[in-house]
């Protein structure tokens, strides 16, 4: 399994407000390997911090939701550009300061 984390930092106050939009119905589910998104939101002194974690059960499922027509539009505006960070964050100025994504393989994991 892996998790992809997408690492966004937004300006303070923008985190809670904007997670929802990560976990809204966006046919995601019905992509092959897809098992969830979490997520997690830290609110730190200047700005917040989210991380959104998609869990997969390979890369190749994931490069294959990546390169498909579903991740184009759900990483679009309602203008078409394609939006810093990839994720809806609203109309006017954007609150996004800056993202990284980071992936990794699930190397060990404890769950009751």
């Amino acid at each position: 399994m892996i998790v992809v984390t997408n690492r966004i930092e937004v300006k303070k106050g923008f985190g809670k407000q904007m997670a929802p939009a990560f976990t809204r119905p966006s046919g995601l589910d019905q992509f092959k390997g897809f098992v969830k998104v979490e997520v997690l939101v830290s609110e730190n002194e200047n700005s917040d911090e989210m991380n959104v974690n998609m869990f997969w059960e390979t890369m190749e499922d994931f490069q294959v939701w990546r390169n498909s027509d579903a991740f184009k539009a759900a990483h679009k505006r309602d203008g078409g550009e394609k939006q810093e960070g990839g994720h809806p964050h609203g109309e006017g100025d954007s609150p996004i300061i800056g993202s990284k994504l980071i992936i990794a393989e699930v190397a060990a994991s404890l769950q009751y």
